[in-house]
């Protein structure tokens, strides 16, 4: 097997470890084009291709991470990682871990971990890597690796609420979700959601959005049954869409364009979370990104004209 073809085979994973290390879809592609250089310029074949590649992809991304987390906390608002619509990845034996690892709630976890922290927990624990592989790859000793995996460990599961994983509930759940958000029905909207749900959105100040997080079952229903018939008077509509393993939506402008992307949280059959990510910047990786301010100032010049 060529240089090329053992890359391609592999691209899959390195993409996903560099994506739940990075929490940017952008971020993860240049990552792995970045190892693939890397492998291809090397005049020696490695022992181990998979181990070569996991490696040079997980270092790259440290980098790029150590950067970015200086960025992030000047971030205005709260920050989501990019939604990813699917992940390349797939391994039967650990479906359930790698779908849980790629949640928006999850990553918005891992962003508590230091980048060493985030790297072997990914490696370890969502990939079963051996300690061997994962020390090699952060430069660290196995029992360093170790010290960082229980660090990493207590601080996921100190904030880890677990969601539902009945697929076709949460499928059921969604679907009478968004047909309650079309309607404009505020009761069927509260009937879903969990007295304590959050209704937050990221939208980097670079778009129309939320002052500061919506709590509770009466307002989040009644701030969502009375956003979304504005914004459909204007042609703003919906498709749904599974977004990082977890029930969501794709929203779009009259032209086809993504104005934002909705994610659900689900937990013992009530919604926990309403999470949209608005940020431009997020969103070019779908398609073409609508200007959410002309979209906003449209949908409030109808609702006067309507009163």
């Amino acid at each position: 097997m060529g240089k090329v073809e053992e890359f391609e085979e592999l691209r899959p994973l390195l993409f996903s470890i560099a994506y739940r290390i990075l929490g940017s879809v952008s971020e993860a592609e240049d990552a792995v084009q970045d190892a693939w250089l890397r492998f291809d310029g090397s005049a020696t074949r490695p022992a181990s291709t998979k181990a070569f590649l996991s490696a040079t992809v997980t270092r790259l991304s440290i980098d790029v991470l150590r950067s970015a987390r200086v960025r992030r906390e000047a971030y205005v608002g709260p920050w989501f990682p990019e939604p990813l619509l699917s992940d390349p990845y797939e391994d039967p034996a650990r479906s359930v871990e790698l779908a849980d690892s790629v949640s928006m709630a999850a990553l918005v976890l891992l962003e508590r971990l230091s980048p060493p922290e985030r790297a072997v927990f990914v490696l370890r624990e969502v990939f079963a890597f051996g300690f061997d592989d994962v020390a090699a790859a952060v430069g660290r000793s196995e029992t360093a690796c170790r010290q960082l995996l229980v660090r990493a460990r207590r601080h996921m599961e100190a904030g880890r609420r677990r969601f539902d994983v009945d697929r076709r509930e949460r499928r059921e759940l969604a679907t009478r979700f968004l047909g309650a958000l079309k309607d404009g029905d505020v009761g069927g909207l509260r009937h879903l959601l969990a007295a304590d749900v959050q209704l937050v959105g990221d939208s980097g100040g670079k778009a129309p959005q939320l002052a500061r997080a919506v709590v509770g079952a009466e307002s989040v229903a009644r701030l969502l049954g009375t956003v979304f018939p504005l914004l459909a008077r204007v042609d703003v509509s919906f498709e749904p869409h599974q977004v990082n393993g977890q029930p969501g939506a794709i929203f779009r402008d009259r032209d086809g364009r993504v104005l934002y992307v909705l994610v659900l949280d689900v937990l013992d059959g009530r919604i926990q979370t309403v999470r949209s990510v608005i940020n431009p910047d997020k969103l070019g990786h779908l398609g073409p990104v609508a200007d959410a301010w002309a979209v906003d100032r449209e949908a409030k010049r109808a609702r006067r004209r309507a009163t």
